[in-house]
């Protein structure tokens, strides 16, 4: 019988943690998309569109959906998600004080 080790971030808990960081994102995103405005009242869409990359791969990662293609693990994987969630999360905090 082989076992294979299941790599740590794959666990139930990084999921949670990858869906907790994505649903508020995803939201405000779909429900108030203003509070991403900067202080002249412009969308900066390269960030924005990093952002949505992150959230993507939050839900993929958050619902245990692991691709088999190393291309497609690389781009949706919880570490290049948070690091892109991180980015969201910072940009609205500069948009909400600046």
């Amino acid at each position: 019988m082989i076992t294979h080790a299941r790599p740590v971030l794959l666990h139930g808990g990084f999921r949670a943690l990858s869906l907790l960081l994505a649903s508020p994102l995803c939201l405000l995103l779909l429900i108030y998309p203003t509070a991403f405005l900067n202080a002249e009242g412009h969308y900066s869409h390269s960030m924005l569109m990093l952002v949505m990359w992150g959230v993507a791969g939050g839900f993929v990662h958050g619902v245990g959906f692991d691709p088999q293609a190393r291309v497609w693990k690389w781009a949706f994987g919880p570490l290049l998600a948070w690091t892109l969630m991180a980015l969201g999360y910072a940009l609205l905090l500069q948009a909400r004080m600046g």
